[in-house]
């Protein structure tokens, strides 16, 4: 997946500091999604992994495949 592209634009006071970011839709939903998968990741890292092989092997036993 390519990485996405951000449009911003900003929210700013008197001085021209921003405080806030207004981004398309799109492009917000995107990076939710993307935060979603950043934490499953984050929450399964101390799983043990295995091969590709063997999830096959799995998922043809329980009629997944």
């Amino acid at each position: 997946m390519p990485p996405i592209t951000l449009h911003p634009q900003y929210i700013v006071d008197a001085a021209n500091q921003k405080h806030s970011v207004i981004l398309p839709l799109a492009e917000f939903e995107a990076l939710m999604e993307d935060l979603g998968d950043l934490a499953a990741v984050a929450e399964r890292r101390e799983e043990p992994a295995i091969s590709h092989d063997q999830l096959l092997a799995e998922l043809k036993k329980d009629g997944l495949l």
